[in-house]
């Protein structure tokens, strides 16, 4: 069957996902449009393909013992000079997301590996790209806000064509007693706020 890349992350809901998209697309990014806006759980990871479905058992055992929580985005930051990526900063549920990521890894589990970097919850909005238009996504989405309550995350694919595609969204809670959530990001959203 061969090898698949699989990545988990948190969708950024509309209209937050589709804005920030946007924004990151206008700022030069090639990927803009083939990476779902979101916070990542697992980075990009190989896994053989006929482990699919453990991997997702397992992601469904970590959301059935997860709980909804809230989510912030608040201003900029960036990785620099470390790594070419300019973010948005979470600024709540970033030690919900470090519980969720490390059960993701775990040696117990289909998916463990270790990380480049400490994990550091953020949705990333210009990556590799001139210095320019970096510092202009750093300035331009300083004032961004943006909160939802998280309800589930996802298990992605990415294609040949380097675009990532949902395989799955695992639902916090007990089964079959989790809300209803949206498919694109699953999570119920609040009032959107950026300021220009």
């Amino acid at each position: 069957m061969g090898t698949v890349t699989l990545g988990v992350s948190i969708a950024v809901p509309e209209p937050y996902g589709s804005l920030l998209q946007e924004r990151r697309a206008s700022f030069g990014d090639p990927a803009a449009y083939g990476i779902p806006t979101h916070v990542t759980l697992l980075p990009p990871t190989e896994a053989e393909a006929a482990d699919l479905p453990a991997v997702e058992r397992h992601l469904a055992r970590i959301a059935t013992g997860g709980r909804p929580f809230p989510m912030r985005l608040s201003g900029t930051g960036t990785f620099r000079p470390l790594s070419p990526v300019v973010y948005v900063q979470v600024v709540e549920g970033a030690s919900a997301c470090a519980w969720l990521q490390k059960r993701v890894r775990d040696a117990s589990g289909p998916l463990m590996r270790d990380l480049q970097f400490p994990y550091h919850p953020h949705v990333t909005v210009a990556h590799g790209i001139a210095e320019e238009a970096m510092d202009r996504a750093y300035a331009e989405l300083s004032d961004y806000e943006a909160s939802w309550t998280c309800g589930s995350f996802a298990l992605y694919e990415q294609g040949a064509d380097a675009v990532w595609r949902k395989i799955n969204e695992f639902p916090f809670g007990a089964e079959g007693s989790a809300p209803a959530v949206p498919a694109q990001g699953g999570c119920s959203v609040d009032e959107p706020s950026l300021h220009p």
